[in-house]
């Protein structure tokens, strides 16, 4: 059965280093936010540095998820005092699933305070695609689907909660999730 990749990024007002209450808030809220996606029904796992996290993301050693790649957009820095980035790859059963655990909860939280801590941006900040079972998506594959979403739009290929796409390629909708919604983002 397929699972669902999703890759998330956003650029940082203010790089992870800085010590600012704003910005530690933000860094304290994402190891809850991981504890509880990750009990979440429907989630299966997400990529994790393999050396415990010591470097800026760039360094890290990602395992079966690759070498750590963003946007072209992102033109801020990549060391560690000047990393201002968030992203995150991980693997669903489905739609729904990921739909509950983002848009609920703590994670909601967070959503609702992002322009706190985010640049605005045109660009698109999540981009799904389906993987066969046993298949661990890459950071690069991450970035092309996200990258191929901006200047193509949704597809079965790179699609959005909005506009999403069955693993057999046709459109869908679930309820909360798409156009006819306000949820569907």
């Amino acid at each position: 059965m397929p699972h669902l990749a999703l890759y998330t990024f956003g650029v940082l007002k203010s790089p992870l280093a800085d010590p600012a209450p704003l910005t530690r808030a933000f860094h304290d809220s994402g190891e809850a936010i991981y504890q509880r996606i990750s009990r979440h029904p429907g989630y299966l796992a997400h990529a994790e540095a393999a050396d415990g996290e010591a470097g800026s993301h760039f360094d890290l050693d990602w395992g079966a998820w690759g070498e750590f790649a963003v946007p072209a957009w992102y033109t801020k820095g990549r060391t560690v005092e000047t990393t201002a980035l968030a992203a995150s790859l991980s693997l669903w059963t489905g739609l729904r699933p990921a739909f509950d655990a983002i848009y609920t909860g703590l994670h909601r939280e967070a959503l609702n305070r992002r322009y706190d801590w985010f640049e605005r941006t045109e660009h698109p900040n999540h981009v799904f695609w389906w993987v066969s079972d046993g298949v661990i998506p890459t950071w690069q594959e991450g970035v092309s689907r996200l990258e191929n979403l901006r200047d193509h739009g949704s597809a079965p290929h790179a699609f959005t909660f909005r506009h999403p796409f069955a693993p057999d390629g046709t459109p869908t909708t679930i309820k909360g999730i798409g156009p006819a919604s306000d949820g569907g983002r």
